[in-house]
Formats: C-alpha cells, structure tokens, sequence
C-alpha cells in the first residue's frame, strides 16, 4: 500500500492557501518537492543531495538567478 506523501509548504509562501510556494515530503527514503501549482509535476532527489543544494544557496551559488 503507497500512502499519500504528506507535503510541507516553505515558510517563504506566505502561508494559508497561497498556490506560490515550495512544497517538500519525504517518501521511502526520497525528498519530493513540487510547486504548489503544479502538483503533478513531483521532483525527486536524495536527502543528501538536497543537503548539498541547500547548502549551495546559503553559500550564495544561485545568486545570478535572482538578477
């Protein structure tokens, strides 16, 4: 039986029912994000390749993007 995954929006989408955000769950040991207005288009990738993207925008690698 597959359960449902469970999704967490980003605390950046302004909360509520705001169709604009990041949304992350975990399911059998694999990170799924998607956009919240796009449900069925689902990312996956591995929690340590998400430690290293996470720590690449810290790091400021993704900067260029934004201007």
């Amino acid at each position: 039986m597959n359960a449902e995954p469970t999704w967490q929006k980003s605390s950046f989408s302004g909360g509520g029912d705001s169709s604009q955000c990041v949304e992350i769950a975990k399911q059998h040991g694999k990170i799924l994000i998607r956009e919240s207005d796009d449900p069925a288009g689902v990312t996956t990738t591995t929690p340590a390749n998400l430690a290293v993207f996470i720590a690449g925008v810290k790091a400021g690698e993704f900067d260029h993007f934004t201007g």
